[in-house]
């Protein structure tokens, strides 16, 4: 029973002696810079493309008629 109480303080000593891992002074994190990705548009003309294509085509349906 004593054997096993040795045991267990000697665990415990080194459990918390190995906890720290610094060794001595901290030294701070070092945190790097978020990296921000910007979406870039191709133009502006490709919001008024598709609207166009669609007049055109109800045109023409219109006027096959």
């Amino acid at each position: 029973m004593k054997k096993i109480a040795l045991a267990a303080a000697l665990s415990m000593a080194a459990t918390t002696a190995f906890a720290g891992g610094h060794g001595g002074k901290y030294k701070e994190p070092v945190i790097e810079p978020a990296v921000v990705v910007e979406d870039v548009k191709s133009s502006s003309a490709a919001g008024i493309i598709v609207p166009l294509m669609l007049l055109l085509v109800v045109a023409a349906a219109a006027a096959s008629r």
